[in-house]
């Protein structure tokens, strides 16, 4: 299990705390639809156009969750979300997810806000393998240089989303991540990219500097693939109870499930927290093409330590 760093946390702590009643963990909320990228791999958003803010902060009234996300699309095209990370840092840390292409002065502005983890995407390591990754031309420099000013800033990660375009790019470009001073980095096939990650071969300074790249390189090594359920997972979604995707209206299981063009679990209001524990303990994540196929290793180790949790419990 992973420490205690950043968003994408599943330790030891939160599953021996876990229940139906703890305080909500984490909510990744999508503020808008638009994005100035046009990246291949996007399965974009089912709720369209920006969130108000009036609806943000009633929607973080009812969670407190104690991690908040904001994402979309380019969630820096909500004129809004500066004033969303001032409302969201009364209840925990805010982490926002761009691209990085914004001039360096929206960043600045999100900082003062509040925010304590930005998420940046670094899909190359060149500018001509980045135009064909982002679906746009002009940006790269840009978001390197943003990138490096975040990391010497706040706890800022990359994420490095491999297809075939960038595939044998890839350890350079986590070289050039690692270059660039981010805390960690996260490394995902596309959800229509199937392959482990068990070629890639590190220096192991740059595995030690990041504990959630040295995890999945790791289960690579290992032949456990990043997405998928294996005959042995748990079949229930734990993780669902406590942590939470909210696009528009309607909340979903969580982000991958959206983008998958899932079902969402209801609409957002006070009973949020009921409908989705219902949804857990009715719903067969093996029999789910969008859980079977595209479940993060992260998420399958938390639900299995939570299942093993559950039935020590009942004996």
């Amino acid at each position: 299990m992973l420490d205690d760093i950043g968003f994408y946390t599943m330790e030891e702590e939160r599953v021996a705390g876990f229940s139906n009643t703890s305080p909500m963990w984490r909510c990744e909320i999508e503020i808008t639809d638009r994005c100035n990228f046009h990246c291949p791999y996007c399965r974009g958003l089912q709720a369209k156009g920006d969130m108000p803010l009036e609806k943000v902060c009633a929607l973080l009234d009812i969670w407190k969750a104690k991690n908040v996300r904001f994402s979309g699309g380019e969630p820096t095209l909500n004129k809004e979300l500066p004033r969303m990370v001032e409302y969201a840092r009364k209840y925990g840390r805010v982490a926002v997810s761009s691209n990085g292409s914004q001039p360096w002065e929206v960043y600045k502005e999100l900082l003062a806000c509040g925010v304590t983890d930005f998420s940046i995407s670094l899909d190359a390591c060149c500018s001509a393998t980045a135009a064909t990754m982002a679906g746009t031309r002009g940006a790269y420099v840009t978001v390197l240089g943003n990138i490096g000013r975040l990391a010497q800033t706040v706890y800022t990660t990359v994420g490095i989303v491999v297809t075939d375009d960038n595939l044998q790019e890839i350890q350079a470009t986590i070289s050039l991540a690692h270059s660039l001073g981010v805390a960690d980095i996260r490394v995902i096939p596309a959800a229509q990219f199937g392959k482990v990650l068990s070629e890639i071969v590190l220096p192991q300074e740059i595995l030690a500097a990041h504990p959630i790249l040295k995890y999945r390189i790791g289960q690579a090594k290992r032949r456990i693939p990043v997405r998928g359920l294996s005959a042995t997972d748990a079949p229930k979604c734990w993780l669902v109870t406590d942590d939470s995707c909210v696009a528009g209206d309607e909340h979903y299981p969580c982000v991958i499930y959206m983008r998958e063009q899932g079902a969402p679990i209801g609409k957002v209001g006070e009973n949020m927290r009921e409908e989705r524990i219902a949804w857990r303990d009715n719903h067969n994540t093996h029999k789910d093409k969008i859980c079977a196929g595209n479940c993060l290793d992260v998420c399958r180790a938390f639900n299995n330590e939570v299942e093993k949790k559950e039935k020590a419990t009942k004996k």
